[in-house]
């Protein structure tokens, strides 16, 4: 049975590699009007983050079934 810190690993692994690619699309695709501190391009340093933890979570709750 896994424990719930790896299924939640696992979402932010998914949700911040999707919103990684979102930041370099709009890096590559600008807006028509940009947002307030949007050079510093938020979405790609929020998606690395939560890719970065959710790796983690994922290495660090990998456990073996005992049987």
């Amino acid at each position: 049975m896994k424990s719930i810190w790896y299924f939640v690993g696992l979402l932010l692994t998914v949700m911040g590699g999707i919103i990684a690619l979102t930041g370099v699309y709009t890096l590559f695709y600008p807006l028509e009007q940009p947002k307030l501190f949007s050079h510093l391009h938020p979405e790609i340093w929020w998606g690395v983050i939560m890719v970065v933890f959710g790796v983690i979570l994922l290495l660090f709750n990998h456990r073996k079934v005992e049987q």
